[in-house]
């Protein structure tokens, strides 16, 4: 679902005040950023040009990112050709993390969830502040999409803020943020069970055979009936496809329901039709003001989950 917007991030809103960019010759740990100044000139001297890790290292305040980094093998990617945008927490990001989350995150055994929160932290391109604060979203290299908008004066990723900005680098631009910021880690049928109004939609994905299938790796958009849509079929037929000798024709109305990729809401109004997992195709239209999936009301959008997005919608669809 992933059309990178570019936001404008205005420095004036970050620093107070409208930017005179000053040179500075000291060594960067001592070159203090004065209001309304460019943010990438406390890294000018000898820190700079370096990649992505190498900048963080050598600032000095992200040795915790630093070891996330190393941990999760993403230092030779984010030393790579690039380029990349990183929205970097500091030491005292991390710090705000439940106890004994770090270490957890650091095991061994935790390398693919912490992988999924670090890629979470970096969109692709060259995004520089300017470019922030037009956009209301960005598709990261994890695959989710962050939030963005300004709120009192401050821009916001997702709900941490924007402390600094522009940090120039070879490969790509550090911004700094001052929360860890987490992407989705249940999947597709977790997600669903979780929310205790898809009961008939899991019951029906287990009968199918479709567990494994929607726990993958994906990603997968889902168009998901709530059970009160369910209940608008007749009783005897959803009782009868629930029995084995009907599981084939099952499958095909639930992967009818599922689109290949992440497709949001703001896509899916631009969208007129996708083909679906079932082969057939579904027909998007916006009617008095509501996006509908051939006639069923798309009643909430942009559900994530580790795997792909979930939309909910008030009617079962059924495919020729």
């Amino acid at each position: 679902m992933m059309i990178v917007s570019t936001a404008a991030l205005s420095l004036s809103m970050l620093a107070g005040t409208s930017g005179q960019t000053d040179t500075c010759s000291q060594r960067a740990s001592e070159c203090p950023v004065k209001t309304g100044q460019t943010m990438s000139v406390a890294y000018e001297s000898e820190l700079a040009p370096s990649d992505i890790v190498t900048t963080a290292v050598n600032a000095g305040s992200f040795k915790t990112l630093a070891a996330a980094l190393q941990a999760a093998g993403l230092v030779e990617t984010l030393q790579g050709k690039g380029p990349f945008t990183v929205f970097a927490p500091t030491d005292e990001a991390f710090a705000k993390l439940p106890a004994g989350t770090i270490e957890n995150l650091l095991k061994p055994e935790n390398k693919g969830l912490l992988t999924a929160i670090l890629t979470y932290h970096v969109i692709p391109g060259n995004v520089m502040a300017k470019d922030v604060v037009n956009l209301p979203n960005a598709t990261t290299v994890n695959g989710q999409r962050i939030d963005i908008r300004v709120r009192d004066g401050k821009v916001m990723i997702d709900n941490a803020t924007v402390t600094k900005t522009d940090i120039g680098c070879t490969n790509g631009v550090i911004h700094v943020i001052d929360s860890v910021i987490l992407p989705a880690d249940k999947d597709i049928v977790d997600t669903a069970a979780n929310a205790g109004s898809f009961g008939t939609l899991v019951t029906a994905v287990k009968a199918a055979g479709l567990v494994e299938t929607l726990k993958g790796p994906g990603p997968f958009t889902v168009f998901a009936p709530t059970d009160e849509a369910f209940a608008k079929l007749p009783k005897e037929t959803l009782a009868s496809l629930l029995l084995p000798e009907n599981k084939a024709k099952l499958t095909a109305i639930l992967t009818y329901h599922v689109v290949p990729g992440r497709i949001y809401a703001d896509q899916v109004v631009k969208t007129p039709s996708a083909t679906t997992v079932q082969g057939g195709k579904v027909m998007f239209e916006v009617v008095g003001g509501k996006a509908t999936i051939n006639g069923a009301d798309i009643v909430a959008t942009d559900i994530e989950t580790s795997n792909g997005v979930i939309h909910v919608i008030d009617a079962v669809i059924l495919p020729k």
